[in-house]
């Protein structure tokens, strides 16, 4: 079997498509360099241990593995982020389909499940990411409060939709102003292609 590594995800839209919400610079910046940069450090990491094991040296596990589970989980987030947005024009202001019923059913509705969401973005300490998920097990839908990108996430719980509010995502744009970050990203969903993805994720 062959081995490969991670790669950057191209975008489904350019770079200026997601303005006012998110700009060209920021959206570049983002994606080009800090993504990227996830991508890169996971890749060195794995090329390190391959070559260590085909050596047959010792490396620093317990370092190793906090460092590829820090950036392979930027990366696996980042591309729910990148995926799950769209240019307003094709954007839906609420859930759509199956998911939405779900939501409706899980929170009352979907503007308390917004409340709910957004509270949990606004109170990430430090760097983080909030995230809807879904639990096979109990039929539920889950808000998470994601640390970095690898604390507090809950093993085996898909995730359908996740916002990064790390200061990278919004800083050049909003400042130190989350509040408003998080209050145009709901400006940008792509709720039909989130629904699809809620469809498929279901057993």
């Amino acid at each position: 079997m062959t081995k490969g590594l991670y790669k950057l995800p191209d975008l489904k839209y350019g770079y200026g498509d997601l303005a006012p919400y998110m700009s060209e610079e920021q959206l570049k910046l983002h994606h080009d360099k800090h993504h990227q940069a996830y991508v890169t450090n996971a890749n060195a990491a794995i090329e390190m241990m391959d070559k260590a094991r085909k050596e047959g040296t010792d490396f620093d596990y317990k370092s190793t593995a906090k460092a590829l589970s820090f950036n392979l989980g930027g990366h696996i987030l980042h591309n729910y982020f990148w995926w799950e947005m769209t240019p307003e024009s094709n954007a839906s202001k609420e859930a759509v389909g199956e998911l939405a019923e779900v939501i409706k059913d899980n929170f009352g509705s979907f503007d308390r499940f917004k409340k709910e969401f957004t509270q949990v973005a606004s109170s990430v300490e430090g760097s983080g990411w909030a995230a809807l998920t879904f639990c096979n097990d109990t039929n539920r839908l889950m808000i998470m409060q994601i640390e970095k990108h690898n604390v507090n996430v809950a093993p085996d719980y898909p995730i359908l939709m996740a916002l990064d509010v790390w200061e990278h995502a919004y800083y050049i744009d909003y400042k130190n102003n989350r509040g408003k970050f998080i209050e145009g990203f709901w400006n940008i969903l792509n709720w039909e292609e989130i629904d699809k993805y809620f469809t498929k994720i279901q057993k």
